[in-house]
């Protein structure tokens, strides 16, 4: 059955929340509006409420970016974005995320967090502060994989290096120095697998990156 003009502008409308959304900015009805060129406001409305009753989005009441994509949509995957991990259990903080972030993935499913970054000491690998850490859980890692490692009760992302019977958590940046452990002084939390940045609104966005950032929160890890 073909689709009428209706069904038409709302695939439309669909196609634009869908990009926004794993853009890391999810649209306002307000955006929607202007971005269709709808006339009213409630034209927009309309159509992102049909879309819900659809079950092509789903909607957190109270929140005006509150448009989502559904759990398992088109490899879409909703990833919790944490606070600052602290000492105890990493599943202790995947149960009060500070928000979810949409990411496409077809594998992985279930075992990716994500952590903000702060401070510049791996800068070096293309990771600047503000950026947005996409993890999968682990508790091995191999020699150079980027980790985020939990070191004296706080978590620090970190290019991992075996040296004998030592492992090195090493900056990527000269300013900050090369912190030497025994094994047992580190629990491995996971693999950092994909950075994202807000090109609009990173520090580093004047650098010329072209990773996208999803997300916004107020937790971050070193």
């Amino acid at each position: 059955m073909p689709y009428s003009p209706e069904g038409k502008t709302r695939e439309r409308v669909l196609r634009f929340v869908r990009e926004r959304i794993l853009a890391g900015r999810p649209p306002t009805v307000r955006e929607v509006q202007e971005a269709m060129g709808f006339r009213a406001v409630e034209t927009a409305r309309r159509h992102l409420e049909n879309l819900v009753a659809e079950g092509k989005l789903q909607r957190e009441p109270g929140k005006a970016r509150g448009y989502r994509l559904l759990q398992g949509a088109n490899n879409v995957v909703l990833v919790p974005l944490l606070g600052r991990v602290q000492a105890g259990p990493l599943t202790t903080a995947l149960e009060e995320p500070e928000e979810y972030l949409a990411v496409t993935t077809d594998k992985d499913r279930g075992s990716l967090f994500a952590l903000r970054i702060r401070g510049e000491s791996m800068v070096g690998a293309g990771i600047l502060p503000g950026d947005i850490a996409i993890v999968r859980r682990q508790s091995v890692a191999q020699d150079g994989d980027i980790v985020v490692a939990m070191v004296e009760d706080e978590a620090t992302v970190k290019r991992f290096r075996i040296r004998g019977e030592h492992i090195e958590l090493c900056a990527e940046n000269q300013d900050f120095p090369t912190m030497r452990f025994r094994p047992w002084e580190v629990v491995i939390l996971g693999k950092v697998i994909q950075i994202r940045r807000d090109l609009e609104t990173s520090p580093g966005a004047k650098s010329g990156g072209n990773l996208v950032r999803v997300g916004v929160n107020r937790g971050a890890v070193r």
